[in-house]
């Protein structure tokens, strides 16, 4: 087994649960059986269904990497990212600013 493959983010493992847990939510909702034992049902299928929307945003918008391929990927574009800002970093200082600090 290959120990160099990054690990599955508890982040993504987190949101994937939260996703899971708000569709058997909003299906149990639909088919007319209470989850959430609340006596008004119109608030049931609110609740229900605002914890559907959130969850589908949150694990839509995240980059939720379970593929060995694309933690990969992260990785590079981590790495990438770094030196980015890296060169970015050093180019954004002047050469005043070099020739001030060795006078000093």
């Amino acid at each position: 087994m290959n120990n160099d493959t990054p690990k599955i983010t508890g982040g993504t493992i987190a949101r994937t649960i939260i996703l899971a847990l708000a569709l058997v939510n909003q299906v149990l909702t639909v088919t007319g059986h209470s989850v959430i034992p609340i006596a008004d049902e119109e608030v049931n299928e609110l609740v229900s269904l605002i914890l559907t929307i959130g969850a589908s945003i949150v694990a839509w918008w995240k980059n939720n990497s379970f593929t060995k391929a694309a933690r990969f990927g992260d990785e590079a574009m981590d790495e990438y990212n770094f030196k980015e800002n890296l060169i970015d970093t050093l180019m954004s200082k002047s050469f005043d600013d070099y020739d001030s600090e060795e006078e000093d």
